[in-house]
This record gives structure tokens, C-alpha cells and sequence, in this order.
């Protein structure tokens, strides 16, 4: 423990009820209304029509360290290239930007100030744990985010946010069901961070839905270079009934292999427990990395937002970065953020192709998606679309409109499929407890 503060995320949803929810959407967007040129809707921004570029931006944090999502902005710019060898979004370019977050607010704060000054249109597939400090300079400018990676739950309540998938909430509930019909005691191993303080009550969520008792919550340093007393403090917990053995949940990003280090090392002296976590602390690569089958992930359980990366719907994705990022070691299309941001600028074409030959703007792609444009993804998602709904609005995640999670396992060291199709995990996290 560090004696910090113990209170969540000064971002979570104040607004519970689906009525207050929605009044709060159309109050921004009023507010957007009366200021046309934050709004972009302004004649001659980047993204009108004739020959003007359709300008967007793509930001994650790159070379610190703690995450980084380079293949994030890097598939981006193939996207762009390979869409614009297509002759473009109905015929205009499509320019990418890119910003680095650092993993810092301030950092994340000027990436949006950017966005504002290059009259972008949207911010698409992008990755930030600083929602407080960009959402509140998109709003003003009337900027919508199409495609976030659902690290914070700001991105399930700003009127602005277009989530692909159920972000940390719906992998964490998700495996919290699955632990909960094969684990004893639980330890959840997480970031000492403001975005950390949000996972012990979703993770609960799906292990009180199984009848489980809560997770142990245990706090680590995001950027540690070893995790010896976090992985011994987490097996003396899961290893207290030989007859019932525990698992252990490391939620620590990039630095999960780090922390599954130091596990390995310590767990020769303690009985058997198993492993589990969500895709973006580990992918296939971290698998084979840290020794296959014979490596700490062998038998974990896995939670995803997308089938495995094996499946042939990725094969589009996987043609556009042979063709047009061949040798760019930043791409990994196991990456989860890799595929959200093909999902995300699968979303943003569909938008522009709604629009047809009218004028590309922040405002008319909000009112495309506003509207109840219905999106097809190639069956990567469930046909998306964010016309208000009340179903998680009740929990505070009104922009959540994705709750399927795909439950996976590594096995014989490579990452497969546990159960057949999508899990929709709403009702579970309809129970859970965020205040």
C-alpha cells in the first residue's frame, strides 16, 4: 500500500440515470451547436468537400516507460495510405496524424489542443489513460472519438465518445465470470493509478455474478523493473486451500511480462495456481516470448473484445499491413490495439460513406453516428451503433454499446479459443458496483 488516496476515478459517471444521461448529451451538443467554428462546421476546414483532405488524427503513447501502443499510430498511416490507393473516402484523401501522448496529461492535453488547431475531424483508433485532460478540449471543439481503447471510463460517458468495444469494463467482468467457476481465491495485481482504481470493482462484478467471493486487490508501480514482493504477496493469497487453487489476475500492461518474471521465479516454492488476464497485457507475441508452452501463461484464461488473431476475419487487416507497412515491426496484427484501430477507421469509412457528397465535418460525422447509423465491422464486433440506449446508461457507461468479450486460453503455448462466438456481458456489468 502507498497511503495514497483511495477514491475512484474523479472521472467516473455522476449522471446514473438513462434521462440524465441523455440530457446531458443533448446539452453538449447544444452547446456545440452555438459555437460553429469549434464545431467545425465552418466552410473550407480540412475534410469539406471537393478536393480537400479528410483530416483525423490517431494519438498513443510511445517510448516510456510504462504502455506503449506504437502499432496504433503506425496502423493508421497504412490505413491511410492503402484506403488512399483506393482512391480515397469517396474520392478525397484521407490525412492521418499522428501525436504522441507519452503517457502523460499534458502530453495527452496538447495532442487534442493539435487536434483543434489541424481542424481535424475526428480522433480515430486512438489510446490514452488521460480522458480528464483531452475529453473536455474535444468537447469544446465539438471533435468526436471514434474508436478509444476503452482504457478509462471516460470514454463510456462523454456525449463525444464513440467506443468500438467494452473497454477494461467488459474484459474484466468477463473474466471475473469465468475465474468464478474455476478458481479459489482470486489476487487482482493492478496499477497504483487512478485508471487501476477502476478494475477491482469490475473484475467483482463478474466474480460475484459466478458466486465468488471479491479479488484480492493488490497495487503494484506501473513501471517497477521487477515485481518480487507483488508475486509473492499474490501467491500466499491464492494458495491457501491446496484443495482449491487460486489464480492470479496481473492487469499491468505492458509491464505484465515483467511482473510474470518475477511470478515464474517465485511460484517454484508454492502449490499450483493458474493465471489469467486480459488481451493487451498479453497477446501471442508475449506468449512466445516468455517460452510458449513451457512458459507462466500456459492454461491462462484470456479475455478479448475480437475473435483470436488466427481467425480469417482479420485477413483484410492483414493484407492492408503487408501491403503497405511490410517490415514495420511496430504492427503486430495480434495486437489488440493494432485491431482496434482497424476497427475504428472501419467505422469512420462507413460514417464518410453515410455522408455521401456532402460536407465532411466534426458535426456531420457526430450527427451520422447520433443518428442511428447501423456499422458492420466484417463480424469482428457486433454491428455497432450509438443511437442512445438504456442499457448500461444505469451503471454510468451510456456510450457502451459493446459488451461481448471473447473468452480465450493459451494452450500447447498458443492463444485459441475457450468457447465458441462472443459473450455479451451486460447483465453482469449491470450489477456492478463503480460507486
Amino acid at each position: 500500500m502507498t497511503g495514497r488516496r483511495r477514491f475512484r476515478n474523479t472521472h467516473l459517471p455522476t449522471l446514473t440515470r438513462p434521462v440524465r444521461a441523455t440530457a446531458s448529451k443533448a446539452a453538449a451538443l447544444v452547446a456545440c451547436a452555438s459555437l460553429a467554428v469549434g464545431c467545425g462546421v465552418i466552410p473550407g476546414v480540412s475534410g469539406g468537400a471537393g478536393d480537400d483532405p479528410i483530416t483525423v488524427m490517431t494519438w498513443a503513447p510511445q517510448d516510456t516507460s510504462a504502455t506503449n501502443k506504437p502499432g496504433m499510430p503506425a496502423l493508421a498511416l497504412a490505413y491511410a495510405r492503402w484506403i488512399n490507393s483506393q482512391g480515397g473516402l469517396n474520392g478525397r484523401k484521407l490525412r492521418v496524424l499522428n501525436c504522441n501522448d507519452h503517457n502523460d496529461s499534458v502530453s495527452a492535453a496538447k495532442c487534442a489542443e493539435r487536434a483543434v488547431e489541424e481542424n481535424v475531424v475526428a480522433v480515430v483508433g486512438s489510446y490514452s489513460q488521460h480522458g480528464d485532460s483531452f475529453f473536455p478540449t474535444l468537447e469544446s471543439a465539438g471533435i468526436p472519438y471514434i474508436g478509444g481503447y476503452g482504457v478509462t471510463s471516460a470514454e463510456f460517458t462523454s456525449p463525444l465518445s464513440y467506443p468500438v468495444n467494452g473497454g477494461q469494463p467488459s474484459l474484466l467482468a468477463g473474466l471475473g465470470r469465468e475465474l468464478a467457476r474455476n478458481c479459489g481465491p482470486v489476487a487482482l495485481v493492478r496499477p497504483d493509478s487512478i485508471a487501476g482504481d477502476e478494475l477491482p470493482p469490475l473484475l467483482n462484478s463478474g466474480l460475484s455474478a459466478g458466486g465468488h467471493a471479491d479479488a484480492g486487490d493488490q497495487l503494484a508501480a506501473e513501471d517497477a523493473t521487477e515485481y518480487s514482493g507483488q508475486s509473492k504477496q499474490a501467491l500466499n493469497y491464492t494458495t491457501t486451500d491446496p484443495a482449491s487453487p487460486g489464480c492470479v489476475v496481473p492487469a499491468l500492461g505492458d509491464r505484465t511480462s515483467t511482473f510474470m518474471d518475477s511470478f515464474r521465479r517465485g511460484r517454484e516454492d508454492y502449490p499450483d495456481v493458474r493465471t489469467a488476464t486480459v488481451l493487451g497485457s498479453v497477446d501471442q507475441t508475449v506468449i512466445d516470448a516468455s517460452g510458449g508452452k513451457s512458459g507462466p501463461y500456459e492454461g491462462a484464461y484470456i479475455t478479448g473484445w475480437y475473435p483470436v488473431a488466427s481467425d480469417k476475419r482479420w485477413d483484410e487487416m492483414k493484407k492492408v499491413i503487408s501491403a503497405q507497412a511490410f517490415g514495420d515491426n511496430r504492427i503486430d496484427p495480434a495486437d489488440a490495439g493494432v485491431q482496434t484501430t482497424w476497427i475504428a477507421y472501419t467505422v469512420f469509412k462507413a460514417v464518410v460513406d453515410s455522408i455521401g457528397d456532402s460536407e465532411v465535418t466534426a458535426r456531420s460525422v457526430r450527427r451520422a453516428l447520433d443518428n442511428g447509423l447501423e456499422i458492420s465491422t466484417g463480424g469482428l464486433t457486433p454491428p455497432l451503433s450509438w443511437d442512445f440506449s438504456e442499457s448500461l446508461a444505469s451503471v454510468g457507461f451510456p456510450q457502451l454499446v459493446n459488451a461481448d468479450v471473447t473468452m480465450q486460453v493459451v494452450r500447447d503455448g498458443r492463444l485459441v479459443s475457450a468457447r465458441k462466438g462472443f459473450i455479451d456481458v451486460t447483465k453482469t456489468l449491470q450489477q456492478a458496483d463503480l460507486n
